[in-house]
């Protein structure tokens, strides 16, 4: 028993594409809505990207002044990290 093969058209999967990338949904969740399998719409996708220069947006500045922001507390809470790290290993020395 052979199971054909089902073709799309350009305009179904570039549609799909476009799903994607402006309402941020998850891949998985615009394949399974449409009955098509995660992996060959990330495909559709990775060359619907080349070959529309990727459609990123630009960020604005309060989404480039956010991203700063976070990147700084980041940085803030990775060094806490470490900091506290080294604090439990000394003192669990010294309880020996």
């Amino acid at each position: 028993m052979s199971v054909s093969r089902r073709r799309f058209t350009q305009e179904f999967k570039d549609e799909l594409c476009r799903e994607v990338i402006s309402t941020s949904k998850p891949i998985k969740d615009v394949a399974a809505a449409y009955g098509v399998g995660p992996e060959t719409l990330r495909n559709w996708l990775i060359k619907y990207r080349e070959a529309n220069g990727g459609t990123e947006t630009e960020l604005t500045v309060s989404e480039r002044a956010r991203l700063k922001e976070l990147e700084r507390e980041n940085q803030e809470l990775k060094a806490e990290t470490a900091f506290l790290k080294k604090a439990t290993a000394y003192f669990a020395r010294e309880q020996r």
